[in-house]
């Protein structure tokens, strides 16, 4: 009977001892996936990553975008200035040469000066025949210089590079000399207008 009792006895402390260690390992096992749950990020928190990550994304693509916009509106202003310092150079030149505008109205005035001198209209027949349509032609003159000015003023007022600057300044030069020729076409500071011999004037050896 002893013999019987203490087999049985034997028998139930293997099986607790079995428990045991089955117990603690299911605790550990609770223990790494509660451990492995804590480390995976919650849904709020991923959801926050997700959009720090778009807004970062979309930061950088508008500071690209900005810095592709900023060559091209370098670009554009570069060929801008450059074109203008060009026009003005090239109506400064025109202020000193002339213009086919100033020959047309120049011949244009002499025709109506001619008609004025056969209608009685005018008596004065070299300012009407000559000196208005000088006078013309300096006006015109005048006008393209006076352009050439104001379009290389506006391209020197900021900062461009250096060969539309020396290209401006040229069209500047070249618009105030214009305007003193000009001028003194107008006014014939150059040369006075001619004059026609006063009537009844004696004739040598008379």
């Amino acid at each position: 009977m002893d013999t019987t009792k203490t087999e049985e006895r034997t028998d139930d402390t293997k099986a607790d001892e079995a428990k045991a260690a089955t117990g603690t390992t299911e605790a550990d096992g609770a223990s790494e996936a509660a451990g492995a749950e804590g480390k995976k990020p919650s849904g709020a928190a991923a959801d926050a990553d997700a959009d720090e990550q778009h807004g970062a994304d979309e930061a950088g693509g508008e500071e690209t975008a900005d810095a592709d916009a900023a060559p091209a509106a370098t670009a554009t202003g570069s060929v801008a200035s450059g074109a203008g310092s060009v026009v003005a150079a090239g109506l400064g030149l025109a202020s000193l040469t002339g213009t086919w505008a100033g020959t047309v109205l120049a011949e244009r005035q002499t025709l109506l000066g001619q008609i004025k001198l056969q209608t009685g209209k005018a008596t004065d027949q070299i300012g009407t025949v000559y000196g208005a349509p000088w006078h013309t032609h300096a006006l015109v003159n005048a006008i393209f210089a006076l352009l050439a000015v104001v379009v290389a003023g506006l391209v020197l007022l900021r900062p461009r590079p250096t060969w539309v600057r020396a290209v401006a300044w040229g069209g500047l030069a070249l618009g105030v000399l214009g305007l003193i020729v000009s001028a003194g076409m107008y006014f014939d500071l150059f040369a006075s207008m001619p004059t026609l011999p006063k009537a009844g004037a004696g004739t040598p050896g008379s």
